[in-house]
């Protein structure tokens, strides 16, 4: 089983990074750092915009839902269902097969 991306591991590559900070400075940091494939993966999957901070960053990736920095459940539960945040790469998105999609898979 392939170990899941944590929230601390992300924020740990990037812990030398000036803020503000855009995804590709956050991808490079990252690849500087010497972090894993895993966590460059998550960064590449964020919305491609500014962060202000190291949260900002951990709020929009998505890890691993036993990730440690203190989302309660519901926060968890919520991402899950919005499927992250708006502008998240839609491959990380579940989204339900419209009723073509659906015929075409029978």
């Amino acid at each position: 089983m392939a170990h899941a991306t944590s929230a601390r591991e992300v924020v740990d590559a990037i812990k030398d990074v000036d803020f503000p900070a855009d995804k590709n400075q956050l991808i490079d940091a990252a690849r500087t750092s010497g972090a894993s494939e895993g966590v460059v993966a998550a960064l590449r999957g964020i919305p491609p915009e500014e962060y202000t901070n190291r949260d900002d960053v951990a709020r929009s990736v998505r890890t691993d839902p036993a990730s440690d920095l203190g989302v309660n459940a519901s926060q968890r539960a919520r991402q899950a269902r919005a499927g992250g945040r708006p502008g998240q790469s839609q491959h990380l998105r579940e989204v339900p097969k419209t009723p073509i999609q659906e015929e075409l898979d029978r």
